[in-house]
């Protein structure tokens, strides 16, 4: 028969990992006394005692009527309800049927006045009135242009800028067209055939000279309030 020859060590193993005192079934503890059991509601949570200042204080006024109330009986009203209902029906005004319309002829009816076919929107008091936001805010704007341009002003004064009037804009403007009309006069004396270097030059010095101007005079066009650094 085979024995393997690690079957000391491995019993040694087993003994050295063996738990002490291990008992199979159930362990023996001492038994609960019979006299000890489970009675009703021995687990439900209890309230402290009532004291007695709780007990005098007087309890809330109820809003429904006790069990023990009863009510008033014998009341009589000696108002003629029929009467009074005939006279409200002869003097009321009748009640206007509400406008309605349908699509077709044998079609469902609709309301009118949410069907979206009544210009209700332009009976409206404040049609074609401006609106209190634009206003305040085509307010808000001219007063940040005012801010914005005073500061621009106060830069330019530290800065030492002059401000062009109209008379001088004006003359400068006439000035600088009359400078291109005499530009282009010159240019349009050009000989025809451009054969030589020089003709070619002057022809580019021309039209650098009369594109200069027409930016110039386009300019000063445009803007209306022209600065200019002092010497």
């Amino acid at each position: 028969r085979y024995i393997s020859t690690f079957r000391p060590s491995v019993k040694r193993e087993v003994e050295k990992n063996k738990a002490r005192w291990k008992t199979m079934g159930p362990a023996k503890v001492a038994v609960p006394s019979p006299k000890n059991f489970l009675q009703k509601h021995s687990k439900e949570p209890k309230l402290p005692a009532r004291k007695k200042e709780q007990d005098s204080k007087k309890l809330p006024a109820l809003s429904v009527p006790r069990r023990t109330d009863h009510p008033v009986m014998g009341i009589q009203s000696k108002k003629n309800f029929i009467n009074t209902n005939a006279v409200a029906a002869i003097t009321g005004l009748p009640k206007k049927p509400q406008p309605i319309y349908v699509d077709r002829r044998q079609g469902d009816k609709y309301l009118l006045e949410t069907s979206g076919l009544v210009p209700k929107y332009i009976k409206k008091k404040d049609y074609g009135v401006t609106p209190k936001y634009v206003t305040q805010r085509n307010e808000e704007m001219k007063r940040a242009q005012k801010e914005y341009e005073a500061g621009i002003l106060e830069h330019l004064k530290k800065r030492a800028m002059k401000q062009l009037s109209d008379e001088e804009r004006r003359s400068l403007l006439q000035g600088l067209k009359k400078n291109w009309e005499e530009v282009y006069r010159e240019f349009q004396g050009l000989s025809v055939e451009i054969d030589t270097i020089p003709k070619k030059i002057n022809k580019e010095k021309l039209e650098s000279q009369m594109k200069q101007l027409e930016h110039d005079i386009e300019v000063i066009e445009k803007h209306k309030v022209i600065y200019i650094a002092n010497e």
